[in-house]
């Protein structure tokens, strides 16, 4: 007897393929498709099983399509970081206005020029930031669906 004969058919499930199976489970009980005791049947199922075919199951009724595209805490994570990465580079304009009045400053007391060239890199990098901060200010509220 071959011990090909002996191992159930399928692929093996590696830690990845039952991870994803949990974050699915996961995301269904969070959206109100599972109770709490089916979840955790569910769960401890897909941690137990040993190949892929054993896992497709736990996840075959749900609506796969729905959990991935319209899970909430997704798209409130995406609008937070993209609020911080608006933040981020405000910070990062002040900071480079802050250097270039400094600059200018310290050209003007000790030269006595005084020609207000720090105007073009703050208006330029200003261009800048509205441009990312714009769309993220506007962007559809939470419950919009886009056409």
């Amino acid at each position: 007897m071959d011990v090909r004969d002996t191992v159930t058919p399928g692929l093996r499930a590696g830690d990845r393929d039952r991870e994803a199976t949990a974050t699915l489970l996961g995301q269904a009980l969070a959206q109100g498709y599972l109770d709490m005791d089916e979840y955790e049947n569910r769960l401890q199922a897909a941690f137990a099983a040993q190949t892929t075919p054993e896992l497709r199951p736990l996840t075959a009724d749900l609506p796969l399509t729905q959990l991935r595209r319209d899970d909430p805490r997704r798209r409130a994570a995406r609008r937070a970081a993209a609020r911080r990465s608006v933040a981020f580079h405000l910070a990062a304009y002040l900071a480079m206005v802050l250097v270039v009045l400094t600059v200018w400053l310290v050209v003007g007391l000790t030269a006595g020029s005084w020609y207000f060239w720090p105007i073009w890199p703050i208006l330029g990098a200003g261009i800048g930031v509205v441009a990312h901060a714009v769309p993220v200010k506007f962007a559809l509220p939470v419950g919009c669906a886009r056409s």
